[in-house]
């Protein structure tokens, strides 16, 4: 497989993008969790489910899927199906001695420190009974997707674009229009629908337009932890007079880990770069794009011109930097492109600053 087909498959199998704070709880499932435990890792989260406790480990089971949870002080676990309000937490992004682990049984014997994504819990801070939705809406479709599928239904979102704002932790990548809408709680992808109709064409990958409410008609759908609607319709409406709760403080009370850079193209020591070359730069969790401005730098080595002048375009929909060139590069060239100090993640922690060198070919 060529390194740029590399490049469009693995972009194409992720996405995610920028949150300003305070931090807004995000309304999800076990499934969506299990899928993206990068994402999802010390998030606040909101799921449905009922509480299950067999061989004195407290579960959280929903539809097919099931995770372990711990109770904060105070919280009980409650009979029947409940909504539960805690921070999700990725057992091998963490040390063994870190207190965020408290609660979580540790003590029996482990060959080795589980692997990223490997061992997930809950540690569940309130618990409440589940409320029977009347009718449909993006907060009752993303909570219990499995119960709409395939349903024809009608939403009122705030347009978000193509996931401008990190409001979920991935592309379905069904089209290059594909956008988020949401609601007073929660959010989905609306796919197979170009935002536009008459007298109205929304942007997707500006937030320019994320002022705008839509009505959109279609069929529910869900795939890989996402939860879709193919659109079919779609209209400009005006925003609801309550537009649901606040966001909420980070539950977690803990710094962020960095963000990191995940895949390049070209890769570091590459030596067949195009005079005409895009680098992009994928990282490993969304980005504030406001945090980007001025910071990244891409220099030639051995000339004294100074920095090169480049445009850096943020893609939220793949968590990717695409950068490009006003004059080609010199035919073998080496240059150098980095990603300064100061650049955040959409929940506030601190992108690692990287660098790339790679040549140009002849």
């Amino acid at each position: 497989m060529s390194r740029r087909a590399a490049l469009l498959l693995l972009i194409a199998a992720t996405g995610a993008t920028v949150q300003a704070q305070p931090v807004q709880r995000r309304l999800t499932t076990i499934d969506a969790i299990r899928q993206f435990p990068g994402y999802f890792h010390l998030q606040n989260v909101l799921l449905r489910g009922e509480f299950s406790d067999q061989a004195k480990t407290l579960s959280l089971r929903s539809h097919d899927a099931e995770l372990r949870v711990v109770l904060d002080a105070g919280v009980s676990a409650a009979r029947g199906p409940a909504e539960v309000r805690g921070h999700v937490v990725d057992v091998g992004r963490l040390s063994q001695d870190d207190p965020r682990l408290g609660g979580f049984d540790q003590g029996r014997d482990r060959e080795r420190w589980p692997r990223p994504g490997e061992e997930l819990f809950l540690r569940v801070t309130s618990v409440t009974d589940a409320q029977v939705a009347a009718t449909p809406s993006i907060r009752a479709i993303t909570l219990e997707p499995w119960k709409y599928d395939g349903q024809t239904i009608t939403l009122t979102g705030n347009f978000r674009g193509r996931n401008l704002f990190g409001d979920l932790p991935a592309s379905p990548a069904m089209s290059k229009y594909d956008f988020v809408i949401r609601g007073a709680e929660g959010a989905l992808w609306i796919t197979g629908l170009r935002p536009r109709g008459r007298g109205f064409e929304l942007a997707i990958d500006r937030r320019v337009d994320s002022d705008r409410w839509i009505e959109v008609t279609g069929k529910v759908t869900r795939g890989k932890g996402l939860v879709m609607v193919e659109g079919t319709t779609i209209s400009l409406t005006k925003a609801p007079a309550v537009q649901g709760p606040p966001a909420e403080a980070d539950s977690s009370a803990a710094p962020k880990l960095p963000v990191d850079v995940v895949f390049s193209s070209p890769r570091e020591g590459d030596t067949d770069a195009r005079p005409a070359e895009t680098v992009r730069i994928q990282f490993s969790r969304g980005l504030d794009e406001k945090s980007l401005a001025d910071r990244t730098r891409v220099t030639v080595l051995g000339s004294t011109a100074g920095p090169k002048a480049h445009k850096a375009v943020y893609d939220g929909g793949s968590r990717s930097i695409a950068i490009s060139f006003p004059e080609p590069l010199e035919p073998l060239s080496t240059v150098k492109v980095e990603i300064l100090e100061g650049v955040t993640g959409f929940d506030g922690a601190p992108v690692t600053p990287w660098s790339v060198t790679f040549s140009v070919g002849g």
